[in-house]
């Protein structure tokens, strides 16, 4: 596997990478690989066992805690968002439903709209980060966007529909998202590196996620204190790739369930594939994903169970996963 190691270092210089990329064959880690710093200021590189902001990647075990909750009688997948907001977010269509949410298809307006153009450099948030640290916080944020479309009409990514998940997920369990998601997805999963960390107060081994590819300026500014449904949480290479076994042995919800989320249920307008319920799909390649993106953060985690191969790609910097991940895709498209 040297050669495999070196491929990997030649695409993550070439790149420019900061973070971190595990890749796994038939059961066995063949490549674990550091690149960059963790904290650039005290001159901290990057370790494979580091905690690292995967942003978005967050939406998955959101939609894995939704799906517990449904299996246990707290939610249905044709719940609708209005029978626990009640008079909150009163521009969100009473048809929404928890499916619709899962799949991108609400239709909701979105507080942080991903189909304009932004500068990962602006500071996007109309409120002070530090105040958005719960669920409940969220809610003034998200008020106040004209829905875009009839429930069901079409797919269109929505930070926003996971928060609105995530404060579902409180209302009718009674326990907060956090602790929920813990409870639901990360005990049963074994996940012990992976928590929704406050970027105020990070532990020695979570990275620091950086605006530009060189320089101090960390992301602190840019993002919630705390992350919630739709982005945000931190975790490490060993984990991510623990949460792809744990789902495949039904430890987090049934394999029935697993298979409904891993269907398609969109294809997307862009080269991202497909869309299930909180997992991206590419049917031609049998993969499934989890995806991060934010300002100081990329992630993406795939999955080929019928080829058993599995690879993830961390960034603490705004870029290189997805140039990272897509060469690793071509490179392990035949493995020797």
């Amino acid at each position: 596997m040297d050669d495999l190691t070196a491929a990997v270092d030649d695409i993550a210089n070439d790149v420019g990478l900061s973070g971190v990329i595990r890749i796994d064959v038939a059961g066995t880690t063949v490549v674990e690989r550091a690149y960059g710093h963790a904290h650039r200021g005290l001159g901290i590189a990057n370790r494979p066992d580091m905690q690292y902001g995967i942003a978005s990647g967050a939406k998955s075990f959101t939609a894995l805690a939704v799906m517990s909750l449904i299996e246990t009688g707290q939610l249905e997948l044709r719940t609708t968002a209005r029978s626990l907001l009640g008079t909150d977010l009163p521009l969100i269509d009473d048809r929404v439903t928890v499916e619709h949410l899962l799949a991108h298809r609400s239709g909701i307006g979105d507080y942080l709209d991903e189909n304009v153009e932004h500068d990962l450099h602006d500071y996007l948030l109309a409120v002070p980060m530090q105040n958005l640290a719960t669920t409940e916080q969220f809610v003034p944020v998200l008020d106040g966007a004209p829905t875009k479309f009839a429930p069901g009409e079409r797919f269109e990514y929505c930070n926003g529909g996971f928060v609105v998940l995530a404060l579902m997920a409180e209302r009718s369990s009674g326990v907060l998202f956090h602790d929920l998601v813990q409870q639901r997805v990360l005990d049963p999963a074994g996940l012990g590196d992976t928590a929704f960390l406050r970027s105020d107060e990070l532990p020695g081994r979570a990275a620091l996620g950086y605006v530009d590819d060189d320089g101090l300026r960390t992301n602190v500014f840019h993002l919630p204190v705390r992350g919630n449904g739709d982005g945000g949480i931190y975790t490490t290479l060993a984990d991510a790739h623990a949460l792809w076994e744990a789902l495949y042995a039904g430890s987090i919800v049934s394999l029935d369930n697993v298979a409904l989320m891993t269907r398609v249920h969109s294809d997307t307008t862009d080269e991202d594939g497909q869309y299930g319920l909180g997992f991206w799909l590419d049917t031609d390649n049998d993969a499934v994903s989890m995806h991060g993106f934010d300002t100081g953060a990329a992630f993406v985690s795939v999955t080929r169970r019928a080829a058993g191969i599995t690879y993830t790609t961390i960034s603490n910097t705004t870029r290189g996963a997805w140039p990272v991940s897509q060469r690793l895709g071509e490179l392990l498209r035949s493995p020797s």
